[in-house]
């Protein structure tokens, strides 16, 4: 009886390895340990400062800055004192 025992528990323990072992290996080719760190960082990344209406301010005024900026260079004639 205590060898039947053993080999019944020792057959179900390499059912199990196995199992376990296919699990795994199914994860890791489905991609589910890609980004471990992504969604941590995320989360705890705030995305809310353009709707906050201040913010949203500050924003549009430093894009129209970059805006003329670059319109001005655009526009400046050509040094022809070389």
């Amino acid at each position: 009886m205590t060898l039947t025992t053993l080999s019944l528990l020792l057959v179900l323990t390499l059912v199990f390895v196995g199992l376990a072992a296919a699990g795994i290996l199914w994860a890791i080719r489905n991609g589910q340990y890609d980004d471990m760190e992504g969604p941590a960082q995320r989360i705890l990344m705030d995305d809310d400062d353009p709707m906050i209406p201040f913010n949203r301010l500050k924003q549009n005024a430093a894009a129209h800055k970059i805006t003329q900026s670059a319109e001005q260079t655009s526009k400046a004639p050509a040094d022809t004192n070389q």
